[in-house]
């Protein structure tokens, strides 16, 4: 029985270094993956055969469209692209979305869950980004904040997240009160630093378009034409996210992020799983859920998530 064969034509000679990588490192990824294939490629030409034929010739063909829309393939994006065609879905769709220009880089989402995550902050009111680690939830909420800053969409960014030792060991480190919650803060800090410059991000603190502070600060107050974000939710109590929530004024947009995984103080906290019960038939608030497939850190980083998801599943279990 004759193994179905895929030929494809790639526009541009030059196209070929990007797809298959220095010294040939990408077509060895791509032959690592699919080990059924052979690729052999002879000028501007590529000949696939094997029974993912087909699956790889796809695979190819969205590196091209990559390719030249000006990305480079590197070998996390195309680890990334990898992962979506196994899942049938189109990396152009995906790692083709453009959320804005930073540093002299594009920022973009790197998986199908970011792309859902990036489109619900667009399209609603509160979006609730639950998730573990390295899944881009508070960087790419920064991300599209300062979208909307630079639009002209709100006026101002208000990040925040809950001092989660507010209580003795708090006290026990130097400084005034900003001082000592600075700690809890340096992680939205270094988002807005990802994304600009030193001089605008301390010029905009300053001048107050954007303003970090602890989720104790936003009591009393209404949020109008602002985009806020609540980072590690799940380190809040029921009543203070409801007081949070509450603050939502006119013409802002909020985004709240946490890890159920990663819950700090237990007493007294209300699961991410709860409020999507209370709260997920409201129209304009979406919970888009993020996996180790969104991971967007080191490798390792997934197969840790992966170890302790499986034994968090076994210990319910028994």
């Amino acid at each position: 029985m004759n193994e179905p064969v895929v030929k494809i034509s790639i526009p541009d000679n030059q196209l070929m270094t990007g797809l298959f990588g220095e010294r040939d490192l990408h077509l060895k990824s791509i032959e690592a993956a699919f080990p059924e294939v052979d690729i052999h490629a002879r000028g501007n030409q590529i000949s696939i055969s094997g029974t993912d034929a087909a699956r790889v010739g796809s695979l190819f063909e969205e590196m091209v469209t990559l390719l030249k829309n000006g990305h480079v393939i590197d070998t996390a994006s195309l680890g990334k692209s990898i992962d979506l065609v196994l899942a049938d879905e189109r990396p152009s769709d995906i790692l083709g979305v453009d959320i804005l220009r930073a540093k002299e880089k594009t920022i973009r989402p790197k998986s199908l869950g970011q792309k859902r995550y990036v489109e619900a902050i667009s399209r609603n009111i509160v979006t609730f980004g639950v998730g573990p680690a390295g899944t881009g939830k508070s960087w790419l909420a920064v991300a599209m904040a300062v979208k909307a800053l630079r639009a002209k969409e709100v006026s101002r960014i208000i990040l925040t997240r809950p001092a989660v030792e507010a209580g003795e060991r708090l006290g026990f480190l130097p400084g005034d009160l900003m001082a000592k919650v600075d700690p809890y803060l340096r992680p939205l800090y270094d988002a807005l630093h990802d994304l600009m410059d030193t001089e605008s991000v301390e010029q905009l603190v300053e001048e107050g378009p954007i303003e970090v502070a602890p989720l104790a600060f936003m009591r009393g107050r209404t949020l109008n034409n602002a985009f806020v974000i609540l980072d590690e939710a799940q380190n809040t109590t029921p009543e203070q996210m409801k007081m949070f929530l509450t603050r939502i004024g006119f013409g802002s947009r909020v985004v709240v992020t946490g890890d159920s995984t990663q819950i700090d103080v237990q007493n007294g906290r209300q699961s991410l799983h709860e409020l999507e019960s209370l709260l997920g038939g409201i129209d304009g608030i979406s919970f888009v859920h993020l996996t180790s497939k969104d991971v967007v850190r080191h490798r390792i980083v997934q197969d840790i998530v992966d170890a302790y998801n499986s034994e968090s599943s076994k210990a319910e279990s028994r």
